[in-house]
């Protein structure tokens, strides 16, 4: 009858053990040189992939008409970008890409007007939905039934809305954010300027922000 590891002698169990803590080691060993210089590449490679710059080259004067209005900040296509990647690190950017939605929609031709306004409408107005938008019920109704005579005045409304409140709220953050202070720098030797994203990943590739609309 098999009696277990009991009747094995003293000698024969220590060298059981000994044998099971150097496996042990062996599995838990450090990489090699060679191991640890490729994973310090690959960490390099992350590194060069999360490091974009956000802009090519904006010049002072040109942020200088972003503080002035709104409307320069929102019509300027850089401007645009870097207010929608501020929007998107504070979780909002639905509005920008409404309002650029409502903007692309008014080049519509005729004949699939109706169809982009329902998914404009399902996508950003409608409660619940994907990328809602804030908007008082008032408002969301008559857009609502607007759909109904569809022309390129059926988001006027909505989108006059959503303007007014990125421009008393966002846009006003915008303007003290590390974002606007870093683009607003003079560049040195005709370098592009702009944020790098890095860490926590905060800001993001603006340039990317924007969904487009076909």
């Amino acid at each position: 009858m098999c009696k277990g590891l009991a009747a094995l002698p003293a000698t024969c169990l220590k060298s059981a053990k000994d044998i099971k803590h150097k496996i042990g080691f062996l599995l838990q060993k450090p990489d090699s040189p060679q191991e640890q210089k490729t994973l310090k590449e690959k960490e390099k490679e992350k590194d060069k992939e999360v490091k974009v710059t956000v802009v090519n080259r904006i010049t002072p004067a040109e942020t200088e008409k972003w503080k002035t209005s709104f409307t320069n900040l929102i019509k300027n296509d850089d401007g645009r970008k870097a207010f929608a990647s501020f929007l998107q690190s504070e979780y909002s950017q639905e509005n920008i890409e409404f309002w650029v939605a409502c903007e692309d929609f008014k080049q519509t031709p005729a004949d699939k007007m109706n169809l982009k306004a329902r998914n404009i409408f399902e996508r950003y107005i409608k409660a619940d939905s994907p990328r809602e938008v804030n908007l008082d019920s008032v408002t969301r109704e008559q857009t609502r039934k607007n759909l109904e005579m569809c022309d390129v005045s059926c988001f006027d409304e909505a989108q006059s809305k959503i303007f007014t409140l990125m421009e008393k709220d966002s846009y006003r953050r915008f303007l003290r954010s590390r974002l606007f202070l870093e683009l607003s720098q003079p560049t040195m030797d005709n370098k592009p300027c702009g944020l790098e994203k890095k860490a926590k990943r905060q800001i993001s590739d603006y340039s990317q922000c924007l969904p487009s609309y076909a």
